[in-house]
């Protein structure tokens, strides 16, 4: 039967935590999902700004909560998920928090290192393992993972953030693979460089009097020439979660401008 148009990727129902969601790309998600009729659980070390984000959501007659938490502590992660999973289930989780480091190997400190990976890896880890467990007693669920096309193509200067980016295709990939027996699908999404309010401030800090030929040359940096939009990320995520990918799972979806095949 063919499904009413009206009907398609609708999340109504659905509970659905979303990570990084008080900024960029996670507050698109968070946004869009609650649209979809989704009940939005956002959580973001950045209290203002996950509380923005649902304000937003509320104030479009969304469904959200906002948790303040820091994906680096598994005490934190544990405590929240505990805490929403009191009164309902986790039907869908979107790692989204993350952070970027700019340098090469050898300008790469330990402490940098360090830091990428318990943002970017340890958290989505953290994440995937708190929730699985809410998952697999529930029947299943859905993980989407954001990687970064950093993680499968070399990217100058980006050595940590690669390597951060890499293990979350991998993790992805795995957990796709030991838990389709549980009705749990796991994919994610490699964007080419998307403009959020962290590109601003990273070319005002590091392109002072350059801000308009820096952004012009990392829009170029894409074949189909601009940066992608969090919306059109989140879109993707969207269509990933929703039913109508219900045949999808173990999959690294590149939302690239035609960066890795078009160079």
């Amino acid at each position: 039967m063919t499904p009413n148009a009206d009907d398609l990727f609708r999340l109504h129902g659905k509970v659905a935590v979303v990570t990084g969601g008080g900024s960029g790309i996670g507050r698109a998600i968070a946004e869009l999902f609650a649209g979809q009729q989704a009940r939005v659980h956002i959580l973001d070390s950045d209290r203002e700004q996950g509380e923005l984000t649902l304000r937003m959501i509320r104030e479009s007659g969304g469904k959200a909560e906002a948790h303040v938490c820091d994906v680096r502590s598994r005490r934190e992660i544990e405590a929240t998920v505990n805490h929403i999973t009191q009164t309902e289930r986790v039907d869908i989780l979107i790692n989204n928090a993350g952070v970027a480091h700019v340098g090469n190997l050898e300008a790469t400190s330990e402490q940098d290192f360090d830091r990428i990976f318990e943002i970017n890896v340890k958290g989505v880890y953290h994440c995937m393992a708190v929730c699985i467990r809410h998952m697999r007693a529930n029947g299943g669920g859905i993980i989407l993972n954001m990687a970064s096309i950093a993680g499968s193509a070399g990217i100058p200067e980006r050595f940590a953030y690669s390597m951060s980016k890499g293990a979350v295709r991998a993790m992805t990939y795995s957990v796709a693979r030991d838990y389709i027996g549980d009705n749990i699908r796991c994919n994610c999404i490699s964007p080419a460089r998307v403009h959020t309010p962290f590109v601003d401030g990273f070319v005002q800090k590091n392109y002072p009097g350059k801000e308009q030929e820096t952004l012009e040359r990392l829009s170029k940096a894409q074949p189909i020439g601009r940066m992608a939009k969090p919306e059109e990320v989140a879109a993707l995520a969207l269509f990933l979660c929703s039913d109508e990918a219900a045949f999808i799972t173990g999959v690294d979806y590149p939302i690239d401008g035609g960066f890795v095949n078009i160079r």
